[in-house]
């Protein structure tokens, strides 16, 4: 069941509103608990155990590191039982193929027989609800936020059916006193609506349109240049009209609950450098590497050098983060390259570029770098850089024009325009504050998200619900 499907429209989200302020304000968390694990148990209920034994398992152990002396070896080797609990359920279950796969490579390419293999799927929101498991021991551990002594609170944090499949990564002190009170107002509930509506005409209209374009292009055995950038910028716009509308729907349904939940995006493709980009883009996840990871690593405390191992180190395993694929450490170690370079320049005295050369040199980077996160291998990767740079053939191949409709190229320049608008800040009327907004304007404010949401239902009804984008890792 997904956000942008009739199923989570017409029957989970009005039963879990009904009973959810039916409810007694005392019970609710119990209410939010009991649905989020049956909306994660439509999947498959096998998994459903796994996120409740990992929400028990990590309620038990923080116990334990709240109740050893400050300072104490005990304290931290009951964080270390944590997190390796967590990160062993992890990596089983979504890098044993990828080990063993690689393992088989090896022995067979050596002569020898490989090693007999039932490939294990993947928990949906697996990835999500580890690094919430994280963040939560080690803040614990750290002291910067008090051990949750109410069971069904915690369990309620981890499961909130709004992030619990694909983010935002939300700590347990962002939403601490929203657990223990929570003032619901029409006002809330009219923004969060508003909002998921928004992140609903991103997902339907604009990304789920120019996923045909893209998946025809990276099936194409030779692929045209044209061919190429247009698959490529096309799932430069997909990915981030997908995944900013799911985070969108996301802290929608969250306003409607009464919760405030962290913004996950910022506009990523209006940076003007690299450092900038990955504090807009993923900032949930960004904020995750820098504080739990890169600043563990020494972040920029040991030299320049250690710095720029760290930024690359960070970013290879950020990469690995998203899933067991060669592409992804390609990926990885694009992006901690690129910081590692930024750092590199500024570092030197160089000022920052002016914005017009600085955003195009980022969204080269940025377009090349998603070709490897999008490739199925890394020879489909190297295969579209190919036909990108030294190409066979330069214009559309008949074999992708026969393919497309002129609402996916539509889709497309709509996309382009979507992303640059706010350059123009509050110079266009609908991007003033509400308040000072003609009467037409703020007409518009209201119902034009109503519009788009109808008609991303029409366009829902015709054709199959896509599944989002994050949903694989």
């Amino acid at each position: 069941m997904i956000f942008a499907s009739f199923e989570f429209l017409f029957l989970f989200l009005p039963l879990f509103f009904v009973l959810y302020f039916l409810t007694p304000a005392r019970l609710r968390n119990w209410t939010i608990l009991i649905l989020s694990w049956a909306f994660y148990a439509w999947w498959r209920v096998d998994f459903l155990a796994l996120l409740a034994g990992v929400t028990v398992f990590t309620f038990f152990v923080a116990q334990r590191v709240d109740a050893a002396e400050e300072a104490s070896d005990t304290r931290f080797r009951w964080m270390m039982v944590g997190l390796v609990g967590n990160l062993g359920v992890l990596a089983y279950f979504k890098y044993a193929n990828f080990g063993v796969q690689s393992f088989n490579q090896v022995v067979t390419a050596m002569g020898f027989a490989p090693t007999p293999w039932h490939e294990i799927i993947l928990p949906i929101g697996l990835s999500f609800y580890v690094l919430q498991s994280v963040s939560y021991l080690i803040d614990v551990w750290r002291k910067d936020v008090p051990v949750s002594r109410n069971f069904i609170a915690y369990a309620a944090y981890k499961a909130i059916f709004s992030q619990l499949i694909a983010g935002p990564i939300v700590r347990y002190a962002e939403i601490e006193h929203d657990l223990k009170h929570r003032v619901h107002t029409w006002e809330k509930f009219g923004l969060g609506a508003r909002r998921f509506m928004i992140g609903f005409c991103m997902k339907v209209l604009i990304a789920d349109t120019i996923a045909p374009m893209v998946d025809v292009v990276y099936a194409l055995p030779n692929p045209s240049m044209a061919d190429a950038w247009a698959g490529a910028i096309g799932y430069t716009l997909q990915l981030f009209f997908d995944f900013a509308g799911y985070s969108a729907m996301a802290i929608g349904l969250a306003q409607m609950c009464a919760f405030r939940f962290p913004e996950n995006f910022n506009h990523p493709y209006l940076a003007g450098n690299i450092q900038e980009f990955w504090q807009r883009w993923h900032m949930t996840l960004s904020r995750f590497l820098r504080d739990y990871l890169y600043i563990s690593l020494g972040g920029n405390r040991k030299g320049p050098v250690r710095t720029y191992v760290n930024l690359l180190m960070t970013m290879v395993i950020g990469g690995f983060w998203h899933g067991a694929n060669w592409t992804f450490i390609i990926w990885g170690f694009w992006h901690g390259g690129l910081l590692a370079l930024h750092r590199y320049w500024r570092a030197a005295g160089n000022g920052p570029m002016p914005f017009i050369l600085g955003n195009a040199l980022l969204m080269l980077a940025v377009i090349l770098g998603w070709v490897a996160f999008r490739a199925h291998d890394v020879t489909s990767a190297f295969a579209m850089y190919g036909a990108m740079f030294f190409p066979s053939s330069v214009g559309l191949s008949d074999a992708l024009a026969w393919q497309v409709t002129p609402d996916q190229w539509w889709c497309v320049l709509i996309g382009i325009v979507l992303v640059y608008l706010p350059l123009f800040g509050t110079r266009l009327p609908w991007q003033r504050p509400v308040e000072a907004m003609g009467g037409f304007w703020r007409l518009c404010w209201f119902w034009a998200p109503t519009a788009g949401f109808i008609l991303g239902m029409i366009l829902l009804y015709s054709r199959a619900a896509v599944p989002f984008l994050y949903f694989q890792f």
